[in-house]
C-alpha cells in the first residue's frame, strides 16, 4: 500500500528538523572540546590561526575557523553559530556544508589577502557573518517566499552584526567578518535551489 505524500511530509520535516539540530549540536560540541584543548596546551593550537600573505598560511584557512582566542570567544560565537547554523542546515545538510565550506575559505582568503601583517585570525565569526548573509538573501534567490519570510526576521534579530565588518573595534578581525558575509552571498548563487529556477 502507497502512502500518499502529503502524509509523508511531516514526517520528512521532522527529519529535517533533527538532522539540523544534531548537526549544530555535535559542530559546536566539536568546537569546546577544541578549546579545551587548546586551553589544556597552553594556546598551541593557536598556531593553526591565519597570518596573513604567507604561502603556508593557506592550509590554516580551514582550522582557524574551528579555534578561538579562550572560553569567552567561543561563548560568544555559539549562540548566533548554533542558531543561524540550524536555520541553514534545515535546508539541508549536504548543501550547509558546501555553504560553510564556501564561506569559510572566502572569509579566510580575505583574511589572508588584507589584514595586517604578523596579525594572527581565528574564530567562526566569520562563518556566522556569513550564514547571516546567505540567510537573509537565499529566499529573493531562491524566490521562495518562506525563505525571504526568515531572512527578513533574520535580518531584524541579528542585524545589528553587520557593524562588525567595520574597522572599529580593536583585536576583532573586521576583514573575517566582511568576506564572511560576502562568502554568505556568494554562497546563495552558487547553490540555489535550480528546481525553482526551472520551474519559473
Amino acid at each position: 500500500m502507497s502512502v500518499p505524500g502529503s502524509l509523508l511530509a511531516p514526517v520528512r520535516a521532522g527529519g529535517r528538523v533533527a538532522a539540523a539540530a544534531l548537526l549544530m549540536i555535535g559542530w559546536l560540541a566539536l568546537l569546546w572540546a577544541i578549546e579545551i584543548v587548546n586551553a589544556l596546551s597552553g594556546q598551541r593550537l593557536d598556531t593553526y590561526g591565519i597570518t596573513p600573505r604567507k604561502t603556508g598560511e593557506l592550509l590554516d584557512i580551514v582550522p582557524a575557523a574551528f579555534l578561538h582566542v579562550g572560553y569567552s570567544h567561543l561563548a560568544s560565537n555559539s549562540l548566533p553559530l548554533l542558531v543561524l547554523g540550524f536555520i541553514a542546515a534545515l535546508g539541508g545538510i549536504a548543501r550547509y556544508l558546501a555553504v560553510a565550506l564556501t564561506i569559510t575559505v572566502i572569509s579566510g582568503l580575505g583574511v589572508w589577502l588584507i589584514s595586517p601583517a604578523h596579525s594572527v585570525t581565528l574564530g567562526a565569526s566569520g562563518l556566522i557573518f556569513g550564514l547571516f548573509g546567505y540567510l537573509v538573501i537565499r529566499g529573493f534567490v531562491d524566490r521562495r517566499a518562506l525563505d525571504v519570510i526568515v531572512g527578513l526576521v533574520v535580518g531584524v534579530l541579528y542585524g545589528s552584526i553587520l557593524w562588525g565588518v567595520l574597522p572599529t573595534a580593536t583585536g576583532v578581525s573586521w576583514q573575517a567578518h566582511l568576506f564572511g558575509l560576502v562568502g554568505g552571498v556568494v554562497a546563495a548563487f552558487l547553490f540555489r535551489d535550480r528546481s525553482v529556477a526551472l520551474r519559473s
